[in-house]
């Protein structure tokens, strides 16, 4: 606050009266009447004790970081979920407190179904929008995109008791069953190979389960939903394998409103500094995103 709280002070018309009068007083005849002089003290110290809160509330007020409401659709584990404590966790809620704390951002994270997060962006109940959203043209008619933060895409597993096949489009050949969330960019791309009956899924970890139990050849996800469930339920997926590598390449980047051109601005410097200085990475690394989901190289 410029000039502080004494500025303020002086600066006011009824400080300066009660001053003036008060120095009147002591100079004319303040020290024959004790209990008006005390009375004028009093008040003079009150009107201090005030003015002072004032310019502190004022000066407080003034530093206080610009927040955001940042949307997150916590389903999709390792990415974004709700851990044993109900709380928010994931590689994307660690990166969107980094890029919010780097911008100079306080934040308010609040979970939302898929459904909502874009009508929600449109009429300003968020600010931000981060839930491994792929960067695409169509969506750019009604959104704003930061830098992308990640390069991901999809992966198959089938059983390894499928022998001679390494693509989807053999699959294809033998009329295979795949599983995929419904909905999803992977349930449209297997729409791509008219040999495979697509077998659909509210939850991708229900795709797994009846791969385990036989009920499918084979599962489509994100190459980041694939390997977190390869690796860590092992039970279910022991008797699987990768579909050679990743079928597709897609960015994933922060949604805003198209008309947020200074926030836009800032994010994506945030980022850029993130992705520099390796905070990314090792936040793929914690989170153990695996080989078919890349860090992409900063922006110069």
């Amino acid at each position: 606050m410029k000039g502080g709280p004494v500025r303020i002070a002086l600066e006011n018309n009824s400080f300066s009266r009660l001053f003036s009068n008060t120095i009147s007083f002591l100079l004319r005849d303040g020290l024959q009447d004790y209990s008006v002089l005390k009375r004028y003290i009093l008040k003079f110290l009150f009107f201090v004790f005030c003015v002072w809160c004032l310019g502190c509330g004022q000066s407080a007020q003034e530093t206080q970081n610009p927040r955001l409401v940042i949307a997150i659709d916590a389903t999709f584990v390792p990415m974004s979920f709700l851990n044993d404590q109900g709380e928010l966790d994931g590689f994307e809620v660690d990166l969107i407190k980094a890029v919010a704390k780097n911008a100079g951002f306080d934040y308010e994270l609040v979970n939302v179904e898929w459904g909502g997060l874009f009508g929600g962006l449109i009429t300003n109940k968020f600010d931000l929008v981060i839930s491994s959203i792929t960067i695409l043209e169509e969506r750019k008619n009604r959104m704003a995109f930061s830098i992308p933060y990640l390069q991901s895409g999809v992966a198959v597993l089938v059983r390894k008791d499928i022998q001679n096949v390494d693509n989807l489009q053999k699959l294809a050949e033998i009329k295979a069953t795949v599983g995929a969330q419904i909905n999803t960019t992977s349930y449209y791309f297997l729409q791509k190979y008219d040999g495979i009956n697509i077998k659909t899924y509210e939850k991708f970890g229900h795709a797994v389960i009846d791969l385990a139990n036989k009920g499918n050849d084979g599962v489509v996800g994100d190459s980041v939903q694939v390997n977190y469930y390869f690796n860590k339920n092992k039970e279910l997926t022991q008797n699987a394998r990768f579909l050679g590598s990743r079928m597709t390449s897609e960015f994933y980047g922060i949604v805003l409103r198209k008309d947020d051109f200074d926030l836009k601005q800032k994010i994506d410097a945030s980022l850029t500094v993130l992705l520099k200085n390796g905070t990314i990475q090792k936040l793929h690394d914690k989170w153990n995103l695996g080989k078919f989901a890349v860090v992409p190289l900063p922006e110069n």
